[in-house]
């Protein structure tokens, strides 16, 4: 089993990719050790150690790394958890996978408009971020701010705050004229 490794756009995450289907459907996010209890393939990465959090998409895994680990020392310990794993047969999830995609935090009269921004989303900017190991979802519009969560690599890189405000929200406000702003919202 060969797996490539590319950069991301964030310097303390490395994207991984097996070249076999991680997830059928969404996405997945592992913000800490506990939440990686729901899959076996992201609690044999979380034990090496240096590990801070893993997202998976439908053909990568993400992995982003505690500040004082190096990619040098940990990377070989990764590559070994994801080769043993699909190497046991185990699934990559127990259970239901979660889901990424939209929450729906807006009034009834913006249904429209909402549907109008999970379309963009979905069709233009989510492609791009999961081409960069990452995932944004929709959590809300109220009065002309639309609320994103960002995940995987996404989350906590440096350029994030550019990529939502010069690319997600110019993107929005040219096609939706009632989009003022985009925020970010934790998860």
């Amino acid at each position: 089993m060969f797996i490539q490794t590319e950069s991301t756009p964030n310097p303390a995450t490395l994207k991984f990719l097996p070249g076999r289907d991680v997830l059928e459907l969404g996405t997945a996010d592992f913000p800490s050790a506990e939440a990686a209890s729901k899959s076996p393939l992201a609690a044999r990465i979380f034990a090496v150690t240096g590990v801070q959090g893993v997202f998976f998409g439908s053909d990568f895994v993400t992995v982003t790394k505690a500040e004082a680990a190096e990619w040098d020392h940990i990377k070989p310990g990764i590559l070994g958890a994801i080769m043993e794993h699909y190497q046991s047969g185990a699934p990559v999830m127990g259970g239901e996978a979660p889901q990424g995609g939209h929450a729906s935090n807006h009034a009834a009269e913006d249904e429209d408009i909402v549907r109008q921004i999970k379309e963009l989303l979905d069709t233009r900017v989510r492609p791009a971020v999961a081409q960069d190991g990452g995932d944004i979802t929709f959590h809300g519009f109220d009065r002309g701010i639309v609320y994103l969560h960002m995940q995987g690599a996404c989350a906590g890189c440096p350029s994030s705050t550019l990529t939502l405000k010069m690319g997600i929200e110019n993107l929005l406000r040219h096609y939706i004229p009632e989009v003022t702003e985009v925020r970010p919202v934790a998860a």
